[in-house]
Formats: C-alpha cells, sequence, structure tokens
C-alpha cells in the first residue's frame, strides 16, 4: 500500500477530477490524503479520501469564500493581479506547511495538479515521487502554441508566432508574484532555481484529461505525458426532473461553479434563447437567488436551478452555452452536444479556441449582445459540425480514470517498493 498526498488549488472541479482518481487507487488498495486549507475540505464527497487541513495562520477556516469571489471577478488588470497574487500566496503557503505534514502524516508519494506548483516542488525537495495531473489545460510549453490562457487560434504563419511569443512574455511577467515564490521555494528546498508552473512538472509521468485531438497540434511532449481524457467517478444515472419538448430546441446553459452569479450574461443567454422560441435551462450552481431566477425566466428561460445532472442535461441539449471549463467540454463531447463558449478567464479563452479549431462549436466574447448569441446559436442548430467523431472515437480509447491510476502505479511503486524494502 502507498500513501498519496494530494496537492491542488482550492478549485471544486479540480477536487472533483482528482478525486475521482484517489477513489480509483483506493479501491486498489492506497491511501489518499488531500493537503489544502480547511475550507476545501467541503468538496470531498467520499469518506474513505482523507483530508489534513495546513495554513490556518495565512488561510484560516472561513477565508476561501473570499479568495473564490475574488477569483471570479478577473476582469481588470488589477483584478488579475490580485488573483496571481493570491496563487502566489497559496503556494508560499503550502511550500512551507508540507514538508512537516507530509513527514507527520507518512507520506510516500504526491499526485500533484499542474496548476499548483507546492506539489512538485516539496516532492523534489524531499525525494518523493509524485506525478503531475492537468485538470486543466496542460501547461506544458512548446515553441509555436499560444499558451493555454491565450484566445488565440492555432496558426504557423509569422505574424501569429510573434503574438504567441510576444504574449507569452507578458503573461511571464504577470506572473512574477508567483514566479518569485516558486524560486524561493526551489531555494530554501535545495533543488534547482525554477520561476514558472511548466518548471515543477514529474518526470515520472505526467497525466492530462485533455484528448491530443482537442488540443492544439503537439510534437514535444516528453514520452511520460499521457492524455486519459476526462477523470470521472463512474457514472450515476441521474435524470432531469424538466419536461422537454422535443419538437422545440433545447438549450443547456452553465458558467461553472465560481462564475454562476453573472446575471447580466445569463439574461443575454435567456432573450437569445426566446428569440429562437427554445427551451432553456440555467443551472447557476447556488449562486443566484429567488428573484434573479425569476428574473432569468421573465427574460425567457424556461427553467432555473442551482444544480443540473450535467451528463443528462448535456445528453439532451441541442447545444450547450459555456464559459468553457475543459470539465464541462470534455463532458460535452462525450454527448456530441454542440457548444458556444463564452470564456471569462483562466485556461477558458484557450478551451473556447480549440473548440472552434476542432469544429465542435463556436466561441464569442462574453459581453457578446442577445442578438449576436441568437445568431451563433441558430448556427450550431443549423450547421453540421465535424469534428465530434474523431474526438468521440479517441475518448473511448483514452481510458479515463482506471488507466490514469495504472500510470501512477506504474511510475510510483518501483520507488515506494524500493524505499520500504530498505526500511
Amino acid at each position: 500500500m502507498t500513501h498519496f498526498a494530494v496537492i491542488a488549488p482550492p478549485y471544486y472541479s479540480h477536487f472533483q477530477a482528482l478525486q475521482a482518481l484517489a477513489v480509483e487507487l483506493i479501491e486498489r488498495g492506497h491511501r489518499i490524503t488531500f493537503f489544502h486549507q480547511s475550507d476545501a475540505a467541503h468538496w470531498l464527497n467520499d469518506p474513505r479520501v482523507a483530508f489534513r487541513s495546513v495554513g490556518a495562520g495565512s488561510h484560516p477556516p472561513g477565508s476561501l469564500e473570499r479568495t473564490l469571489r475574488q477569483a471570479a471577478r478577473p476582469d481588470t488588470p488589477w483584478g488579475l493581479r490580485r488573483i496571481i497574487k493570491q496563487m502566489a500566496g497559496t503556494t508560499a503557503m503550502l511550500c512551507s506547511e508540507l514538508p512537516g505534514a507530509l513527514a507527520d502524516n507518512q507520506v510516500d508519494a504526491l499526485l500533484c495538479d499542474q496548476m499548483e506548483p507546492a506539489g512538485g516542488l516539496v516532492a523534489e525537495g524531499l525525494g518523493l515521487p509524485f506525478v503531475s495531473v492537468a485538470c486543466a489545460l496542460p501547461v506544458n510549453r512548446e515553441p509555436g502554441l499560444p499558451l493555454p490562457v491565450m484566445p488565440f487560434a492555432y496558426a504557423t504563419d509569422e505574424r501569429s508566432q510573434h503574438m504567441y511569443r510576444g504574449s507569452s512574455q507578458v503573461y511571464d511577467w504577470l506572473m512574477k508574484p508567483l514566479g518569485t515564490v516558486i524560486n524561493d521555494a526551489a531555494r530554501r528546498l535545495n533543488i534547482a532555481p525554477r520561476t514558472a508552473l511548466h518548471d515543477c512538472l514529474s518526470p515520472l509521468a505526467q497525466i492530462s484529461q485533455t484528448l491530443p485531438g482537442f488540443d492544439f497540434p503537439r510534437s514535444q511532449l516528453p514520452d511520460t505525458f499521457h492524455a486519459v481524457g476526462p477523470l470521472r467517478s463512474p457514472a450515476t444515472t441521474r435524470q432531469g426532473e424538466w419536461p422537454i419538448d422535443k419538437q422545440r430546441p433545447f438549450f443547456f446553459a452553465s458558467l461553472g461553479t465560481l462564475q454562476g452569479d453573472r446575471l447580466g450574461l445569463f439574461e443575454r443567454i435567456a432573450r437569445a434563447c426566446r428569440r429562437l422560441d427554445g427551451q432553456l435551462l440555467i443551472a447557476h450552481c447556488g449562486k443566484l437567488d429567488a428573484a434573479q431566477e425569476r428574473r432569468l425566466i421573465d427574460c425567457g428561460a424556461t427553467w432555473v436551478t442551482d444544480f443540473a445532472p450535467q451528463q443528462w442535461a448535456l445528453e439532451q441539449a441541442d447545444a450547450v452555452i459555456t464559459h468553457g471549463g475543459l470539465n464541462t467540454v470534455m463532458d460535452a463531447i462525450a454527448a456530441r452536444t454542440p457548444m458556444l463558449v463564452m470564456p471569462i478567464a483562466f485556461d477558458q479563452p484557450g478551451v473556447a479556441a480549440r473548440v472552434a479549431y476542432r469544429g465542435v462549436g463556436s466561441q464569442l466574447s462574453r459581453r457578446a449582445s442577445a442578438s449576436r448569441i441568437e445568431a451563433a446559436l441558430r448556427a450550431l442548430l443549423t450547421q453540421p459540425l465535424a469534428g465530434f467523431d474523431g474526438l468521440i472515437a479517441e475518448l473511448q480509447q483514452a481510458g479515463g480514470v482506471p488507466r490514469a491510476a495504472d500510470i501512477v502505479e506504474a511510475a510510483v511503486l518501483p520507488f515506494t517498493t524500493e524505499r520500504a524494502e530498505g526500511l
């Protein structure tokens, strides 16, 4: 048995993907503990997955909600800078707290989300094996490709290449607060200097939810990189309670767990669907109150709820309007549901660009008018999309959680077995 620590950024979608992998490893006889600030524990809903809180001094109980509210509003340069400083503060806390916490809990190996560099830094410093997991678009850099947070389409002409290089320089400048924390932690842990997320990835194995056929064309990923598709718990069939009329278009709109309070955007989506005589189900993830729900009904939504069974809703929908979270997009591909992506933050612009490039949907600015949303949805209803067949075939072969667990065991167990035999 190996005791794995899981280190991830404090976001629901990341915890859910990693919990699915954790449960598979538990069922194979391993032990799993997530380490983070105490507020993040409520995202874990399987009692077999352990949680240990760290950083009570700098990240006390009750502080995460404010962090998430700010993370949901990167609308200005100051807002973006604030989010980066928050990321740096969390990484600094984890780099300080994890060495002692991992030793106290006798951790043998780590599963490290690519978006939280502390896991890889501390694992390397302690000489522990670790596997990197890309729950969002992979941060692995490659010449000739835009960074995953950038909204650029794929192109090989010199103008586009110049734009990719320039935007990478701007990104690195913006991320300096995190880069400083990474470099300081590397120095304290007595490991090689580094300053960026892509410098903190595992040499043993890297696992990605992003299908190769969905990403932009890549040629320089390491041999240890494995695309396994969505990391999901075994499907439980949940049916929605909404009586959908099969004779009219049905649209599903969700902006994820962070962005569900964007009432103005939901209003424009509702007006657009009304003009199409469409049925619209909005899931706001608990971010709107009853009065706001009624307002959306008045604007044209048919049903408004906090949460809906997402896979069911996607399978029923003629199109989904989404912020471009990778989990939602992968689920929409599995359901063969055309997407209108209106990205807001993080890697969502990059996801939107890939949706359009791979022919499984279109993208619009989150500030688009109801008329433009209507036109985009009308096009999705009437124009065939050619990209689904290849992606679905690839998805069926990717392996998902079982393959990810195989990769983790193959990468880590030789080291943990050798260590156990030497004790």
